[in-house]
């Protein structure tokens, strides 16, 4: 079969379509056909080295997947052959086929496109695990969404709107923030020409924002903490921006507020039951039309290299997926 492989830790450019042999689902496993598989920005981490994981190449990338299943293992029974499913993984997903155990395969509803299914799991996921499980993000409450028109911060929109959060997004260009708008946000900021705390301050008449979500960290972490509500919470959802910012925590201090840690991988790992109940639930969302995740483009396998730049770049409003 073919997957799309790692050769050494240079980044995007080191990636190639290979041969490899067949996966075969051992005991707890499943062996899906993959559709289509989402790329996201641990994809890119993954290819330089600078994940939380390092898996020594060659390895496929790829994080998130949906097809068909192939097969399964014994002791397998929440999916069968021919069941229409969606997965997560640290890495795998960029192949023809791919092995995953039970626990993070959930069955994808037929009202819901493999495009669709493979462009949900990470980015959704993350985002519920995150305003839900981390923030107790509550209805009225003000979220501000740092980085809005990537592929967590349109979920964070798109589920902070849901949730019924007044949702302000900050991106970077005036085309981002149109998009953002149509996902549910109902104030925005450029913070590539205006001041993220003084613009918050102004849009929630001096009380700040009650939750913040942050992929991106940078320099603009600090002007949104200055930004925070009394006893606010500040979630820590990952560095897009390649710097990790130093805060001074004085700001937690007088704010009475939290910075929170959202690392979704391992929590999906650590409780894959619950994490799995909350994929369920984006499926039902997405199918009933109450949830629109974006797909910037679909690019064959030949493209990855492509599809990593784009999302390195910071150029993709949503996501990219990858199909065979």
């Amino acid at each position: 079969m073919r997957a799309v492989r790692v050769h050494d830790l240079s980044g995007p450019a080191a990636l190639r379509v290979d041969d490899v042999p067949e996966p075969t689902a051992l005991a707890g496993q499943v062996l899906v056909d993959v559709h289509a598989a989402g790329v996201n920005f641990p994809d890119v981490l993954l290819t330089r080295g600078q994940y939380q994981f390092k898996p020594t190449p060659p390895f496929t990338p790829g994080g998130e997947a949906a097809g068909v299943v192939r097969a399964v293992g014994s002791g397998v029974t929440s999916v069968a052959p021919g069941d229409r499913v969606a997965l997560s993984l640290i890495y795998g997903a960029f192949a023809e086929r791919v092995v995953a155990p039970e626990l993070a395969v959930v069955k994808l509803p037929d009202a819901v496109s493999f495009e669709i299914g493979a462009a949900t799991l990470l980015t959704y996921a993350t985002t519920y695990h995150a305003l839900v499980d981390r923030a107790a993000l509550q209805k009225g409450e003000t979220l501000l969404v740092l980085g809005a028109a990537g592929g967590v911060g349109t979920a964070a929109v798109e589920l902070g709107a849901l949730l019924g959060a007044r949702v302000i997004a900050a991106a970077s260009s005036a085309d981002k923030l149109a998009f953002c708008r149509a996902h549910g946000a109902t104030e925005t900021i450029d913070y590539t020409r205006e001041d993220v705390k003084e613009r918050v301050k102004a849009i929630t008449a001096g009380n700040g924002a009650d939750v913040i979500y942050d992929p991106v960290g940078g320099a603009v972490a600090e002007q949104a903490l200055r930004a925070i509500a009394w006893q606010g919470r500040y979630l820590v959802v990952g560095f897009a921006s390649g710097e990790i910012p130093k805060i001074p925590l004085n700001l937690v201090l007088l704010k009475g507020c939290q910075i929170v840690g959202v690392f979704w991988g391992a929590f999906a790992m650590r409780d894959a039951a619950k994490n799995r109940a909350h994929a369920q639930q984006l499926f039902a969302w997405i199918a009933d039309g109450k949830l629109r995740p974006a797909v910037d483009a679909v690019l064959p396998f030949a493209r990855a290299r492509e599809a990593l730049e784009k999302i390195e770049r910071r150029e993709v409003k949503g996501k990219l997926v990858l199909v065979p």
